[in-house]
Formats: structure tokens, C-alpha cells, sequence
């Protein structure tokens, strides 16, 4: 279950690493898992099914750190973010029993799919600049809407150990939420989500601890920065030229994924 391995000289540059992916993680409104996992499987050549539960145990500090710091800035929505919780948790085990059957590089290259799906989805939205009014949907259509994004991206927390950012993000994007909020929010529901699936997988998979340890002793520290960055920063005019760069870098991401 857990097991350490041995020190590599490539390691040492991994607490850099990880305060980049805290940093950019907190203030995206996301956990770092879909960075953690390309490094650990490409750049270092981590089994892909453990690659998955160190990615998530890895991304559990981020989130931890990440939401209470977005909490004192009063950057959360639990009502909102509720139906996501809920709905994640089922989707959660769901997603690791899929990534107990499938082969590593089919899990790998689904991973890479997925991603770029994403990325043209959210790039499209980002072009399009929309900015309507919250007015016409209906409490029954904003939690109908919650739900299924909610049980997406736990099931993809689960299968992919992202922590599920991506439905998170579009879900809460798509209700309209001021952008702060909907970091913040998204923050929250990935921590839930990340507990959830790491408990899914302990039974299934390996956790590599010195890899977490290094990872770890960077990406605290971005975490706590993050949140105070968003607090300082104006974002209403940002919004479009963010969601198109996390575009850009996930759709680079996925191919990547593809094609090792």
C-alpha cells in the first residue's frame, strides 16, 4: 500500500515543481492532479495505476491548504458546491473501480482524451465571451446541472486521480458564479472529491511516499500564496483570457499523454 522509492537525482527539482502546481492550482480552482500525473508517468516513469493514488495523495495538501485559505477570503459557496460533494462521492469510487480494470495505457490515453475534449470545450466558451444573466435558470435546473457535473468529476477524480477540476470548473462556470467564487467552490468540492477517491483507492493501489514528500514540500507553500493572490487581483476582466490559457495547457497536456 504504501512504499518508498529510491532517491533519483531528478527528484530534487520536484519541490519547485510542486509549489508551481500549488501556486497555479489554487488560484485556477483546481488540485494540481492533472500536472502531477503527466509528471509522474511521462517525466519520471510511474506505473500508471500508481501514478494515480500518488497523484491524489499528493494533490491532498493543495486542497487542504487551497480551501482554507480561499475560506478566510470568503470565497466559497457551499450551497452551490453541495450538489457537486454529493454526487462526486458516488462518482469517486465509481472512477477507481474503472482504473482497477483497465490497462495502464488505455487508462493513459483515455486520460489524454478526455483533457483535450476539455480543453476544446473550454477554449470555445472563453472565445465566445458569455456573460449572461444567472436569471433564467430555475433551482431545479442549476442542481440537475450541479449533480451531473458533480458525478463526472468524481468519477474522473477517481479513474485519473485529477482530483475531477475539469467538470467542477465548467459546472460551476456554466451557473454563472463570479469568478472568485467559483475557484473557491471549486476548490472545495476537489478536496472532497480527492479524500473520496484516495479512500477508493488504498485497497487497489501503491502510494510512492518519497515522491509525495518532495512534491509536497513545494506545493504547501504555493497553496497558501494562491488564495491571496485571487483575493488582491481584480478578476472580473480576466476571465476569458484565464479559462483560454488553462485551455491551451491542457490541450498540450493531452496530447502529450496520447502520444508517450
Amino acid at each position: 500500500m504504501f512504499f518508498y522509492s529510491s532517491i533519483e537525482p531528478i527528484y530534487y527539482i520536484l519541490p519547485i515543481v510542486g509549489f508551481i502546481i500549488g501556486l497555479f492550482a489554487t488560484v485556477l480552482g483546481g488540485g494540481g492532479g492533472f500536472f502531477f500525473l503527466p509528471i509522474l508517468t511521462i517525466v519520471l516513469g510511474v506505473p500508471t495505476q500508481t501514478a494515480v493514488i500518488t497523484s491524489l495523495v499528493a494533490t491532498l495538501p493543495i486542497g487542504l491548504v487551497g480551501t482554507y485559505g480561499h475560506l478566510k477570503q470568503n470565497n466559497i459557496d457551499f450551497r452551490t458546491g453541495l450538489p457537486f460533494v454529493i454526487f462526486g462521492l458516488a462518482g469517486a469510487f465509481i472512477g477507481a473501480y474503472i482504473t482497477s480494470i483497465v490497462s495502464p495505457q488505455l487508462l493513459k490515453s483515455c486520460f489524454g482524451a478526455y483533457t483535450i475534449i476539455l480543453s476544446l470545450s473550454i477554449a470555445y466558451k472563453a472565445l465566445l465571451k458569455t456573460n449572461n444573466s444567472n436569471l433564467n435558470q430555475t433551482p431545479i435546473s442549476r442542481n440537475i446541472k450541479s449533480s451531473i457535473y458533480g458525478l463526472f468529476g468524481g468519477a474522473i477524480s477517481g479513474s485519473f486521480g485529477t482530483s475531477g477540476t475539469g467538470p467542477v470548473l465548467a459546472g460551476l462556470l456554466s451557473l454563472k458564479l463570479p469568478l472568485r467564487l467559483v475557484i473557491g467552490t471549486s476548490l472545495f468540492v476537489v478536496l472532497i472529491n480527492t479524500i473520496a477517491s484516495i479512500t477508493a483507492h488504498l485497497l487497489i493501489g501503491k502510494i510512492d511516499l518519497t515522491l509525495i514528500l518532495f512534491l509536497t514540500a513545494g506545493s504547501i507553500i504555493g497553496a497558501f500564496i494562491g488564495p491571496k493572490i485571487i483575493s488582491k487581483t481584480n478578476t472580473n476582466n480576466k476571465e476569458s483570457k484565464a479559462r483560454f490559457i488553462y485551455a491551451v495547457v491542457l490541450f498540450t497536456v493531452g496530447i502529450i499523454m496520447i502520444l508517450k
